[in-house]
């Protein structure tokens, strides 16, 4: 069995300790790297790559949220899951992670079982949220959602394209073609985790509701290769 590269931050070096002992004794999960502070998890996660990154949210020199934008915007690793670690109990800190890009936000209250399970969910591509903090966030949403007799925005032929990446790119023609995730991730060599990644961002980008109908809005625009069927 294969274990998932996980990258640790935290700048308490004994709580930093146990986590990785944790995690190391488990069959699926590695930790290949640890940082104390935001830079060190960016140059770290360059030059190793992980599958996930686990960020404490407070941090000297570059905080948890920080290095959460900076990894998003950097190539190559702007597709890694990351989990924010933190004390914080609050719906602010919560949303300042998702903005930031955050895929799961865990208490450093919770217990060993529950944390593992986090990972292993955000590795499998979920969002893990505290039940109360995900309740927080759902009703903030509605406040922010359109009104209901609000037109849903929609993608057509007059609409701007799409700024894709080009691995979304990548991504969308292989779509188009009827490939599954688990083929993308083969013909790609890419992870079955960033697939599913790539695929979210492709469908919010296109404001599609499935894979079919943003490979029909793609052949709509012309974002597909020629050899693409």
């Amino acid at each position: 069995m294969s274990r998932a590269k996980i990258l640790l931050a935290d700048d308490h070096q004994l709580f930093r300790e146990g986590l990785a002992q944790l995690i190391n004794a488990q069959p699926d999960l590695q930790i290949v790297g640890q940082a104390g502070d935001g830079l060190e998890v960016l140059t770290l996660a360059r030059d190793l790559r992980p599958d996930l990154i686990v960020l404490d949210i407070s941090m000297p020199v570059c905080d948890g949220l920080e290095a959460t934008r900076l990894l998003r915007t950097t190539p190559g690793v702007s597709d890694c899951a990351i989990v924010m670690l933190t004390v914080y109990d609050e719906d602010e800190k919560l949303f300042d992670a998702i903005r930031a890009g955050a895929n799961s936000y865990i208490l450093k209250s919770t217990n060993s079982v529950n944390f593992l399970r986090g990972l292993r969910n955000t590795l499998a591509g979920d969002s893990v949220l505290p039940p109360k903090l995900a309740a927080q966030l759902v009703q903030k949403f509605a406040q922010l959602g359109p009104r209901p007799d609000a037109a849903p925005p929609a993608f057509g032929a007059d609409d701007a394209t799409p700024e894709l990446t080009l691995r979304e790119y990548d991504v969308l023609n292989c779509i188009a073609g009827g490939a599954t995730d688990k083929e993308i991730a083969t013909a790609l060599s890419i992870s079955l985790h960033t697939v599913k990644t790539h695929v979210r961002n492709i469908l919010s980008k296109l404001h599609a509701t499935n894979r079919r109908h943003a490979a029909r809005l793609a052949r709509k625009k012309g974002l597909l290769d020629n050899n693409t069927p």
